[in-house]
């Protein structure tokens, strides 16, 4: 299943989330070259989140493949705490960025709505931060780099499920060569997907390699659902109701 769009109007430009979307979209193209090498390896290497790296609990001068040719080498003096922060921004491939970015879009600009600009703007870094706290969590000592807007935007979600959880989402739902068009209520949909990340991050405990990072997905699902607590302006999200008939938030 594949969200194409909500029937939960907008009623402010979400400005947020376009320019977070063109921060991600620049940096794909001016730091990691659109994903030609070496400038692709080299910006998840230096960039991307390194949980061993960064704790000192990875082995000295470990060679991390990244593909045939590639490697990250672990160098505990030349790690730093913005890592958690810049990997926010950094992606893997082309269908990484343009995923991430199409269920930003369709989720983040009534978030932003629920909350105003300069809160949503620090909602988002922050379930970015608690992503990555998950991941390292699940495997502190992993050499494994972390990158991708997912955990942040897995935290767009989870205060998308809390605030506006009897919306309708249009999602694209392919059986075999059957694909048809449905709307699903967001808690559903939503659930679904957290239903997923906890699923295959089971596996991944203790196990390692690469591969998706499901426990940062499901962190930031769950920072998302608590700070929007914090973060969501009665005010905005009273207007919203009033323009729709969702009922206001799931928390009243």
């Amino acid at each position: 299943m594949f969200p194409l769009r909500d029937d939960n109007p907008t009623l402010a430009t979400p400005v947020i989330t376009i320019a977070i979307v063109l921060a991600n979209v620049l940096a794909w193209v001016l730091v990691q070259g659109v994903g030609y090498e070496p400038r692709l390896s080299r910006s998840v290497c230096e960039l991307g989140f390194i949980p061993g790296e960064l704790f000192g609990l990875a082995p000295e001068g470990l060679r991390v493949p990244l593909g045939p040719a590639t490697a990250c080498v672990i160098h505990h003096a030349s790690a730093t705490w913005l890592t958690p922060l810049t990997s926010m921004f950094l992606h893997g491939g082309w269908f990484h960025v343009l995923g991430n970015m199409w269920f930003l879009w369709v989720f983040g600009n009534n978030v932003e709505d629920s909350m105003g600009r300069a809160r949503f703007v620090a909602f988002y870094l922050l379930c970015g931060l608690g992503a990555a706290a998950a991941q390292a969590g699940a495997d502190p000592s992993s050499p494994i780099p972390m990158v991708g807007a997912s955990g942040a935007i897995g935290g767009v979600m989870g205060a998308y499920a809390a605030l506006y959880p009897r919306a309708n989402v249009n999602m694209l739902v392919a059986l075999g060569f059957y694909v048809t068009r449905v709307d699903v209520p967001a808690y559903l949909v939503l659930g679904y997907w957290f239903l997923l990340q906890v699923l295959g991050g089971i596996p991944a405990l203790g196990a390692s390699g690469g591969g998706v990072a499901f426990w940062a997905h499901a962190g930031g699902f769950l920072a998302g659902i608590v700070l929007s607590f914090l973060f969501y302006n009665p005010t905005l999200v009273e207007a919203h109701r009033r323009a729709t008939a969702l009922g206001g938030p799931g928390f009243d």
